[in-house]
């Protein structure tokens, strides 16, 4: 996988998470994260011939000003097996270290690919953030992460939706190996 870029130096992502998860608890109290069904279940395929299945989305109260789409992929060490499964369950306690991220608007959770990566197709309000977001991120993947598997991709102007109802929306890659995180039509 190709890296767009790499991630925040420690303190700076530490700090952000931190300031990501106060706000997340004080967004969960007030009912502002919702789990949607809408798309749970769902098959995407990707431009890199991976397919992976939508196993929870999360969204919150908030329509973005400057739509993008951010893409993120990795790929877990230790996990195998039946152990997705584990990863899939426990992972709803992440919620906090993302949701609280200023610009933050929607998350589908892909499962573990046919190549063993998992995706995260995210919406975001505005390019930059998305990015500083993706940056914090990577810190908190790499404890937990294969290394060198941490890959995200941040596309502004786009829609959640728009690329699930029509994914030649997306650019073209460059190259074929930038190609896992572009969404193709379903079979």
């Amino acid at each position: 996988m190709t890296v767009e870029s790499g991630p925040a130096p420690r303190a700076q992502a530490w700090l952000a998470v931190a300031r990501c998860v106060a706000a997340s608890c004080a967004m969960l109290v007030r009912r502002q994260v919702h789990l949607p069904k809408h798309n749970v279940g769902r098959v995407l395929r990707f431009a890199d011939g991976s397919t992976a299945r939508v196993y929870r989305e999360t969204a919150v109260d908030r329509r973005p000003a400057e739509p993008c789409v951010l893409v993120v992929a990795f790929t877990l060490r230790l996990v195998r097996g039946r152990a997705h499964r584990l990863f899939e369950a426990e992972s709803l306690l992440n919620t906090p270290l993302f949701v609280g991220f200023p610009g933050f608007v929607s998350k589908l959770w892909c499962a573990h690919d046919t190549f063993g990566a998992y995706r995260g197709l995210y919406e975001w309000d505005g390019p930059e953030r998305a990015r500083k977001y993706a940056a914090a991120l990577w810190r908190v993947l790499e404890l937990v992460s294969v290394p060198g598997s941490i890959s995200y991709k941040v596309l502004p102007g786009l829609r959640r939706d728009e690329v699930l109802a029509n994914p030649a929306a997306m650019p073209a890659a460059a190259q074929a190996d930038h190609a896992w995180w572009r969404l193709l039509n379903p079979n």
